[in-house]
């Protein structure tokens, strides 16, 4: 595996083109946007050398700075139309956005990018982000949006995103991205955000809440990649009164065989409450537009008891459960009675959670992260990163769009036992070469 130092070059704020306007100053936040802790949401995407440049040096660094320009430029273009991530977060329901800037680090790297892609090294992946670089921490402490551009020799590079949740998922984050490289390629296709959020779901009284404090622990993020056939294996293997979805079997599997692993560290067969993240853009009425900003989603609960589940099992109980939200939950997450709703639901889950094993599932599948173009072609590699936040799993759609990467993490003693999982290796490879 290749071994890298991330060297870092620059670092600078970049503010807004334009100023924001008086009356859009302070920026409410929404209730869903409340109950979300202040953490980044990592992604990074990876970009070839164009052939002119591959191996010639000095034009590998003359179009590394024509990139950052670029994207510096382009960048403090599109703050002026997602004004609250140039802000910062005054409060618990606001942002002041005070055009203070996101932050833009730029490094370089001594490897290759094709020799990195051929086995990703999930720690040096770290390398990539500033929000992991103290010195980068310090300086844009309090920033809504970090981003790094890494150059490798090859000319290639790396871009990566830190975007403050607090106010932003993974919806809002395509939709700030599709700007961002429509204003770097000078296309005129520019999408405009909706903020809509505070208006929909106002900010309340939440004290009743208990403080969210980080678990400790030494927790291991994986890589496991489920190619098409594979996932066409599981589908049929699940398939009962219906076909479940790629996401639901790769994530039933990927619960199956994790909490195998807990239960055989631990030799207790907890219960387990799993929460599924729904997009709740299109399941309210009306549904709202698909570049409204925010935190507009809800993480569905699905309890499951101490005993174990096969695999059909696992999926119609998730597909139940997220039928029977979607129909009668959904559509009421706005105004007075959304607030009823969510205070008598965090309530209720807190109770059923007190001694379940609990998992998190966040998917970014179906969302145009490979499509993310700045003038230089779209990425050969869009990747999580390794988190801090424990039974946490990620999926994101492979480059060809069928397969599917699933980053993992657990604790370290039950990783080791789960990246074993026989059943688990029979449908997904663990850290496979890019090109493969």
């Amino acid at each position: 595996m290749i071994k890298m130092k991330v060297e870092i070059t620059s670092r600078q704020t970049i503010k807004p083109s334009s100023p924001t306007p008086y009356h859009l100053k302070n920026f409410r936040l929404s209730l869903l946007d409340q109950l979300l802790p202040s953490f980044y949401g990592l992604i990074v995407f990876f970009y070839a050398s164009t052939p002119s440049t591959h191996h010639q040096n000095e034009d590998c660094r003359s179009k590394s700075c024509d990139r950052s320009h670029i994207l510096k430029s382009s960048l403090s273009k599109v703050l002026t139309h997602f004004y609250p991530m140039a802000g910062r977060l005054k409060d618990a329901t606001s942002i002041d956005c005070n055009d203070e800037g996101a932050y833009f680090v730029e490094a370089r790297i001594d490897c290759q990018l094709s020799d990195f892609l051929k086995q990703p090294d999930m720690e040096a992946l770290n390398g990539f982000l500033p929000t992991t670089d103290p010195e980068t921490s310090k300086a844009a402490s309090g920033c809504n949006l970090l981003v790094q551009l890494t150059t490798f020799e090859c000319g290639g590079t790396a871009i990566s995103i830190c975007l403050l949740h607090k106010n932003t998922d993974v919806s809002s984050l395509a939709t700030f991205l599709q700007s961002w490289t429509a204003i770097a390629r000078d296309s005129g296709e520019a999408v405009s955000p909706e903020f809509v959020g505070a208006s929909l779901l106002p900010p309340g009284d939440l004290s009743f809440m208990p403080p969210v404090n980080n678990p400790s622990g030494n927790f291991v993020t994986k890589r496991f990649k489920f190619e098409a056939s594979k996932i066409a294996s599981l589908k049929a293997k699940a398939a009962g009164q219906f076909v479940p979805s790629r996401v639901e079997v790769v994530l039933a599997l990927i619960l199956k065989c994790s909490v195998a692993a807990s239960r055989a560290k631990s030799g207790l067969a907890r219960p387990i409450a799993l929460f599924q993240a729904v997009n709740l853009r299109k399941r309210i009425v009306p549904p709202l537009p698909e570049n409204s900003i925010g935190n507009l989603i809800w993480t569905v609960p699905v309890f499951l008891g101490d005993g174990e589940m096969e695999l059909n099992e696992l999926v119609t109980v998730m597909r139940r459960e997220m039928t029977q939200f979607c129909n009668e939950k959904a559509n009421k997450f706005k105004g007075d009675d959304g607030f009823l709703l969510i205070t008598e639901s965090l309530k209720e889950r807190r109770e059923l959670c007190k001694d379940a094993a609990v998992y998190r599932c966040t998917s970014w599948c179906r969302f145009p992260l490979y499509e993310m173009d700045y003038g230089w072609g779209k990425p050969v590699w869009v990747s999580s990163a390794s988190l801090s936040f424990r039974n946490i799993v990620v999926l994101i759609d492979t480059k060809n769009g069928d397969g599917i990467e699933a980053w993992v993490t657990l604790e370290e003693q039950e990783m080791s036992i789960f990246e074993c999982d026989k059943e688990l290796l029979g449908s997904a490879l663990l850290n496979p070469s890019i090109f493969i």
